[in-house]
């Protein structure tokens, strides 16, 4: 029925994803299929509360978020629907989707350091952070940050919980301060010297290095980067992506979106707009300030696995008091 099709032209996207640069990447989706992206705006929590309330009534057709800890809580939540799709198998790695959600980029989480008080060798892998010598020099953002989770979980997938505990609790005993900020706030105490070592996501270390304040690039002059773990699994990796809600009332263009999502336009945008790399490997992307950063051995953990361990590792962080 013409209702029906005219219905069909819409398409309600709930994301935590907050780029500008996103902007563009809606828009082409538009110009190329002609349906309206009606796009609602939110922290992740207060989004997947809001399509809970909702209900089977959601108007919610995609949720996007960042982080393989948030998007593990949606499927926990059973909001994601089940989703084949010839194009998205084989455009998305097997590692970086799950049956009900796919990854669009990827940002790793490396080591920064102070090229005057540490000396590269000693942080060559995340393990190293729990090592005696440290101590008094590890700063971290809040045990309880999706970041840091997924970074436990990954621990726990390859060395067990015994391994992982050990190094939150070394990790503990190693701390300069009580955990607080957000990545680029570590990068800046390393720079400044209140801390020796921190972890980072990639994309906060590309935007420091991109910066164009005087106070930033004397600040990165300070600081190296470790790819951890290059001789062991790789450097963890973390996702941004999302799914198709079951409850979606456009269906037909909800998995056109995700398509479209990892289309070869869409993933350069989504990977150089924030600093981060394309889920599909075929991809060419140009920003000089990953290329600055260098090639590197990822982990490929699959990215169900780390959110299987997300609760494991809350306890562990919890036990060995890393607030």
């Amino acid at each position: 029925t013409l209702a029906a099709h005219a219905e069909e032209k819409l398409l309600n996207l709930y994301s935590a994803r907050h780029y500008q640069t996103d902007e563009a990447l809606y828009a082409n989706f538009t110009k190329q299929t002609g349906i309206r992206i009606n796009r609602i705006e939110g922290k992740e929590d207060e989004l997947l509360e809001r399509i809970r309330n909702e209900g089977s009534n959601s108007p919610a057709d995609i949720f996007l978020t960042v982080d393989a800890a948030r998007l593990a809580k949606a499927h926990e939540m059973g909001v994601f629907a089940n989703l084949t799709s010839k194009s998205l198998e084989s455009r998305i790695p097997a590692h970086l989707r799950t049956e009900d959600w796919f990854s669009f980029s990827t940002r790793a989480r490396v080591i920064v350091y102070n090229k005057a008080s540490v000396k590269a060798a000693d942080v060559q892998n995340y393990e190293d952070l729990a090592n005696p010598k440290l101590k008094g020099k590890f700063c971290s953002r809040s045990g309880s940050h999706p970041y840091n989770l997924s970074l436990m979980a990954s621990v726990i997938a390859h060395q067990g919980e015994a391994r992982a505990e050990e190094l939150a609790r070394g990790m503990v005993a190693n701390f300069a301060r009580s955990p607080k900020g957000g990545d680029t706030d570590q990068i800046k105490a390393v720079a400044a010297g209140e801390c020796g070592v921190a972890l980072s996501n990639t994309y906060y270390v590309a935007r420091m290095l991109r910066s164009t304040k005087p106070e930033d690039q004397k600040a990165m002059e300070k600081v190296g980067v470790i790819w951890p773990n290059q001789n062991t699994t790789g450097t963890h990796i973390n996702v941004s992506g999302g799914g198709m809600l079951k409850t979606a009332p456009h269906k037909e263009a909800a998995v056109k979106f995700l398509e479209y999502l990892a289309s070869d336009a869409a993933q350069r945008y989504f990977a150089d707009g924030n600093n981060e790399w394309p889920a599909v490997s075929s991809v060419k992307i140009s920003n000089p300030a990953l290329e600055a950063l260098g090639k590197f051995k990822a982990d490929n953990l699959p990215v169900s696995n780390l959110a299987m361990y997300q609760v494991k590792a809350q306890m562990i962080f919890d036990r060995a008091g890393f607030k």
